[in-house]
């Protein structure tokens, strides 16, 4: 009887009709805020490195590895994570997380050494990897399916301004040298933001309780990360050590480690015990083929913008806050793309997926051809279109690819899924970094003596050639995989 109704919890949200969250866009501010503090910290440490170098001495290796620590870390716990907000509870884990990563960006930003720093950002990357699944998991609970596109397309908005605004407010706030804390505030800056983003989960985020047994598939933790940890391990750490033959024996070692993991989950599934990544997953066309060309998609971007900004400041001379500007017209594109795609909801998904990778392909081809025409200084004006037009395919694609990805996936299993995508989006970055990287390094030392700029131009056209390639590989595979509406 309804007078036996017990009110819901007064740090929860009222349901409106449809028994939807009615401040559930609120909400999904939060959810933004605290995925765009954990995205941004990835790509904004990047602009610190020298100053880090400078401030505590440190070698070659020890800097590598304050990026290094973050992406293993992040990458690795991903999926674990996800499956403990299928059991304990998203909002419970959601705000967890955020505790963690902001204590770990507050030892971050008060660090008396590069070992303590490169600890704190492993903890950062616990936080982030028990925050980002939950995120998209709440997506389903908070929005009735005609509204989910919209909130799919702010992630994506999220995903492709962090990703482009981290170097530009980096290079900020290392310029104010804010109270003589030099590189300190890019860490302590996600203080603030972190406790008000508690606050506000508490109060507007609603619980959703776990549905499984508290128990985990240690055994499929396990294998899960060593697979992982084999491949984006020697990518990060391949060129700097000259890629030896550990290297490649390693990488190699991932696919018997992936087997070994498909058939343990297998195994779990026809006893009925529980699984890291439900085997039905493993078994979802839709599910596999959105997630490999989910990887692809982000191997073409993290690669690029690293390129991009040793091609602009060591080549070119621009100082970092200048560097991160030259990418502005990307964020643009991104906001612009991602505001019409929320739009268009659950519609022509393949079709949009197609448009924005060819969007980013010409991008690229477009900017080669810039790249190749620069003299003795870069302009602004030349890069703004094929940065904005790449912007624009980037916002097009990540709404529908993620909708393509879990169009099928059961609620019960979505914190598993999500938390899988963006493992493998992960793993997608550090091969993206590796290749372009490799390619770009490579070139840089083949040509050899003479003039600077000709060296840098011929380095970052070579590299280019990469991403030209994976969007369209994307624009063209995504056909493979089967209509949302026909999955299952």
């Amino acid at each position: 009887m309804d007078i036996e109704t017990p009110p819901p919890p007064a740090a929860m949200a009222l349901p409106a009709a449809g028994g939807y969250s009615d401040r559930r866009w609120v909400a999904m501010a939060v959810l933004l805020a605290a995925a765009f503090m954990n995205l941004i910290d990835v790509s904004i440490v990047n602009v610190a490195l020298p100053s880090l170098l400078r401030a505590f001495r440190a070698t070659a290796a020890e800097i590598e590895w304050v990026v290094a620590a973050y992406i293993l870390t992040f990458a690795l716990l991903l999926l674990p994570a996800g499956r403990l907000g299928d059991i304990l509870g998203r909002r419970r884990m959601f705000v967890a997380g955020i505790a963690v990563f902001t204590l770990g960006s507050a030892v971050c930003g008060m660090a008396p050494s590069i070992g303590t720093l490169v600890a704190a950002r492993v903890l950062q990357a616990v936080g982030g990897s028990v925050m980002m699944p939950q995120t998209l998991a709440l997506v389903p609970v908070l929005f009735p399916p005609q509204e989910r596109g919209k909130a799919f397309a702010l992630f994506g908005l999220a995903s492709g301004m962090a990703s482009v605004m981290g170097p530009v407010l980096g290079g900020f706030l290392i310029g104010q040298d804010i109270w003589g804390l030099d590189w300190r505030p890019i860490f302590l800056v996600n203080v603030p933001v972190g406790l008000l983003a508690i606050v506000l989960a508490l109060r507007l985020v609603p619980e959703v309780r776990g549905s499984h047994p508290l128990k985990l598939d240690l055994v499929g933790m396990v294998l899960a990360a060593a697979a992982l940890l084999a491949v984006v391990f020697p990518l990060i750490e391949g060129r700097e050590a000259g890629w030896p033959v550990w290297t490649f024996a390693t990488m190699a070692a991932a696919l018997p480690l992936a087997l070994a993991f498909g058939l343990w989950e297998a195994r779990q599934a026809r006893l009925g015990r529980v699984q890291l990544l439900p085997v039905s997953l493993l078994a979802d066309r839709g599910f596999v083929l959105g997630t490999a060309l989910s990887t692809l998609l982000y191997s073409g971007i993290p690669g690029f913008f690293v390129v991009l900004a040793v091609f602009l400041q060591s080549g070119f001379g621009l100082d970092p806050l200048h560097s991160g500007m030259m990418t502005m017209p990307f964020s643009v594109g991104v906001m612009a793309a991602s505001l019409s795609s929320g739009r268009l909801g659950g519609r022509w998904q393949r079709q949009r997926i197609t448009a924005g990778a060819g969007f980013m392909a010409l991008a690229m081809l477009s900017l080669r051809f810039v790249v190749e025409g620069t003299g003795d200084a870069v302009t602004w004006l030349a890069f703004m279109t094929p940065m904005f037009l790449g912007g624009f395919g980037l916002g097009t694609c990540i709404s529908p690819i993620f909708q393509v990805v879990l169009a099928s996936v059961p609620q019960r299993d979505t914190g598993s899924a999500s938390g899988a995508v963006q493992a493998f989006q992960q793993v997608g970055g550090a091969l993206g970094v590796a290749i372009l990287g490799q390619i770009f390094f490579a070139h840089l030392a083949g040509l050899g003596a003479g003039p600077a700029h000709p060296v840098y131009i011929g380095a970052m056209a070579a590299a280019l050639i990469y991403n030209s390639t994976a969007f369209i590989a994307i624009a063209v595979l995504i056909w493979l995989v089967p209509r949302p509406e026909a999955q299952g």
